[in-house]
């Protein structure tokens, strides 16, 4: 079909050549040899023929690399093959040159849809096969406590309020973790909009002190926030800021050491940005899993996250949240020793008048 689409380029070229080549000649031949109607008619068909064939040779030669060149491009698509085409040169600048760059723009069109339609098909398999993970180790448990209970245990009164107990830190467990599945959903999709207010940064972080203190000291964790300008502003969606730091000192307290220690801070960085740290005492992170701390369902240690309530994706919130401000997470780790966590906020800068 495509060569029959170029073969009929090249014969309505020569086919209109002709018609204005041939009659001219024949015109100019019978007006100098003075032939019959008959016969200049017969010279007419031949040099229409002649030209007709030597005008199609030509443009057949001229397309010909050009046409294998698209037809290569369009192949290639359709056999989903793709090619970066530096080796095709346009020089002519006509309609056949403009079709070849343009259906090259498709085919890159087509190749990054394609790589992005199976960027989110991994995620949704991936994704489905992590919370499918997550759900089944609470549910489990509880079904095993219940059906306990319910073979007798119910009645020994030295184990069936333990048993209820672990039953309900489950359900707890499932809560948290629809919550966090529900929240991260729709900051990835984008369903969560940013409402962006200026917000004194003091205030915002006296809150979530103020509310983790009795955690820490259940803990023997000591929060410690060093003091800095009150009046510092920044532009902000106060919750999901305070979700942040919510979530990075609760991970301070469970992965910290006995007696440890939380420190939250404050650096300006210039007129227009501000950085806020959160640094511990605690286990640490090895070096190969700093890049992935920030993935769904990722723990450094499985064990103690469970045993602490942790789901897995509270720095994946936090990274959305911070990347959804346009602002920048980074992460220092020494295994045994500490972790600091920082993140930039933009400073709000009000000139005097």
């Amino acid at each position: 079909m495509k060569k029959n689409f170029f073969s009929a380029i090249s014969l309505r070229t020569a086919g209109i050549s002709s018609m204005v080549i041939a009659p001219t000649i024949s015109l100019l031949i019978w007006y100098i040899i003075g032939l019959s109607s008959f016969d200049a008619l017969l010279l007419f068909v031949i040099l229409f023929a002649i030209v007709f064939a030597i005008i199609y040779l030509v443009s057949a030669y001229l397309h010909n690399s050009r046409v294998n060149q698209l037809t290569r491009i369009i192949k290639n698509i359709s056999h989903k093959q793709f090619e970066v085409y530096d080796d095709i040169q346009l020089q002519k600048n006509d309609e056949l040159d403009d079709l070849i760059k343009q259906t090259i723009r498709a085919s890159r069109m087509v190749e990054k849809e394609l790589i992005r339609l199976n960027k989110i098909e991994n995620y949704r398999k991936e994704f489905i096969g992590d919370i499918s993970h997550e759900l089944k180790t609470p549910i489990f448990a509880i079904q095993g406590f219940i059906e306990t209970l319910l073979n007798g245990a119910i009645h020994d009164d030295e184990v069936n309020e333990v048993f209820l107990h672990k039953a309900m830190r489950n359900v707890n467990r499932l809560t948290y973790l629809t919550k966090d599945l529900m929240e991260i959903s729709r900051l990835e999709t984008g369903e969560l909009k940013t409402n962006i207010q200026e917000v004194f940064l003091r205030d915002l972080i006296m809150d979530v002190v103020e509310s983790l203190q009795f955690k820490a000291q259940k803990e023997n964790i000591e929060l410690v926030l060093h003091d800095f300008d009150k009046n510092i502003q920044i532009r902000a969606d106060r919750n999901q800021i305070k979700q942040v730091l919510v979530n990075l000192i609760e991970n301070a307290i469970k992965y910290n050491k006995e007696n440890g220690k939380v420190e939250i801070g404050v650096t300006v960085l210039n007129r227009d940005k501000v950085e806020l740290f959160v640094k511990d005492t605690g286990i640490g992170i090895d070096p190969k899993d700093i890049e992935r701390v920030t993935e769904r369902f990722y723990r450094v240690d499985k064990s103690r996250s469970r045993e602490k309530g942790g789901t897995g994706l509270g720095l994946s919130i936090v990274k959305h949240i911070i990347e959804a401000h346009g602002e920048k997470l980074t992460i220092e780790s020494e295994p045994e020793k500490s972790s600091t966590f920082r993140f930039t906020l933009s400073r709000v800068s009000h000139v005097s008048v």
